[in-house]
């Protein structure tokens, strides 16, 4: 697990105490894309562009925007030191339940 993603996790599993966390680095896939303000949205190593998977009871009676907003701010220090994106599903495990998963 590269360093970003290890800090990632840490942080995440401290502040949420999840049931399920994945962390997928999908900074190659955003190899040679340019965002406005940049030279490269990817660089050597990856470790900018991640893709969450998180089931967190302190997701219960929160919707999508808060919960997004919770990771957000859990993360700003990667955010702000080169992590570029982050697509996250966010999920109470009552939702879980309920689909029958």
């Amino acid at each position: 697990m590269s360093v970003v993603a290890a800090a990632i996790e840490q942080k995440l599993r401290a502040a949420l105490s999840p049931s399920r966390l994945d962390i997928v680095d999908e900074s190659a896939q955003h190899a040679g894309h340019f965002h406005a303000g940049q030279e490269s949205a990817h660089r050597a190593g990856g470790e900018t562009h991640f893709r969450l998977t998180i089931v967190s009871a302190r997701f219960e009676g929160l919707n999508r925007v808060v919960r997004q907003r919770m990771v957000y701010e859990l993360l700003a220090d990667e955010m702000a030191q080169g992590v570029h994106a982050l697509a996250m599903t966010t999920t109470a495990p009552s939702e879980l339940a309920a689909a029958g998963a």
